[in-house]
């Protein structure tokens, strides 16, 4: 019996495949559309690959214009050439994903990668976090002279990645601020639907919720709201920040809602209309409460326990120290007896030991030391 050797999977060089948008970053120009990065079936050794883009003068130029110096010398720049890898999925667009064993070279210099992140489980592989690589440093600003970069990679059962670059714009978060307002507001209305439709008494429930308290606190920032949004694939009413939001995620993208810790994209962000009413007409609460009609009213802040105050509580202590003989104040005397000058004294043997009793209502109480002669009326 003949085995025939398999036959090798071909995949397209150029697969179609779309990269997912970053909001963070706006293409200019694409300098190496998705290219395949070979065969997935495993080999022994670490595959390599190249690839080549040259910048046109235009696009120099825009880089260059772009370079900000930071402190300590290092610079910086708004356009940046950007580097990615992905599934070579075509059913949606893919976020980034590195290929395992992954080195990466830019004009033969070596391109630091982000670190690995702690597995989910035990025993799991550590992968590093998909991100978009801004190799704009090792890149040569000439469109005189052509770029090279080496990828090299182990290849994995029943996987291939693609790679891609582009020119794009680095973009702040009071930008996506201001073009998040520049969407839209969501009408009020639709909020007050949501109210009642939340309120809707179950006919097979037993239990009917009649009012709904929302805070308008943002769970991020511990602070007031100033840009109550949300995302339209959540299904609560609470807001939080807009603009605290999108400077968390400047400085890690997450793009986690802070309410109900699901997908809260940017692009499905929308600023609410209603809370941005009730923010207004509603400056010195902090909670209001909806009712089924979709009518709301503020809640009344939460009573604080009674605390007396220190100067207040010092003085009750000393009164009260005073009238039961506190044993603070006879600590810099030598040991004393107690004599209870309402009753006939009573022999002990423990006549050396000092003695401390609190008398009944209405009988005095003297301290003295031993040798003095106390005189005193009952």
């Amino acid at each position: 019996m003949n085995l025939q050797p398999p036959v090798p999977v071909i995949h397209p060089v150029h697969p179609d495949v779309q990269m997912k948008p970053l909001p963070f970053y706006d293409v200019l120009d694409v300098l190496i559309k998705p290219s395949s990065l070979g065969a997935g079936t495993p080999q022994r050794y670490h595959q390599e690959k190249y690839f080549v883009f040259a910048l046109t003068p235009q696009q120099v130029r825009e880089v260059c214009i772009s370079r900000d110096f930071l402190p300590g010398g290092r610079r910086d720049y708004m356009v940046q050439i950007q580097l990615r890898f992905c599934l070579s999925e075509t059913s949606c667009p893919q976020e980034d994903n590195y290929p395992n064993g992954l080195c990466i070279k830019v004009n033969g210099k070596i391109f630091p990668l982000p670190g690995y992140v702690p597995p989910a489980k035990n025993g799991m592989e550590q992968k590093r976090q998909g991100r978009p690589l801004n190799i704009t440093s090792l890149v040569r600003l000439s469109s005189a002279v052509p770029n090279q970069i080496s990828v090299t990679w182990s290849p994995e059962i029943g996987k291939t990645y693609s790679l891609s670059v582009y020119l794009v714009r680095q973009l702040t978060s009071p930008l996506l601020l201001q073009r998040l307002r520049m969407k839209g507001i969501r009408n009020p209305d639709h909020s007050r639907a949501l109210i009642k439709e939340k309120l809707t008494a179950d006919p097979d429930s037993e239990i009917a919720t009649t009012s709904l308290r929302v805070s308008l606190i943002c769970p991020l920032g511990k602070m007031r709201l100033t840009v109550p949004c949300r995302a339209v694939t959540c299904s609560h009413l609470q807001c939080f920040d807009a603009a605290l939001y999108l400077q968390m995620n400047e400085k890690k993208p997450t793009w986690i809602c802070p309410v109900c810790d699901k997908k809260a994209a940017y692009e499905s962000l929308i600023i609410d209309g209603l809370f941005l009413e009730i923010l207004n007409d509603c400056s010195d609460k902090d909670e209001i409460q909806f009712q089924q009609d979709g009518t709301w009213c503020p809640m009344k802040p939460k009573k604080e326990s009674f605390k007396v105050p220190t100067p207040l509580f010092q003085k009750i202590e000393r009164k009260y120290s005073s009238m039961y003989c506190n044993s603070s104040e006879t600590s810099s005397t030598k040991k004393a007896d107690v004599i209870d000058l309402t009753i006939e004294s009573s022999s002990s043997s423990d006549e050396d030991e000092a003695e401390f009793r609190i008398p009944p209502s209405k009988k005095h109480c003297v301290y003295i030391s031993k040798n003095e002669e106390v005189h005193a009326k009952g």
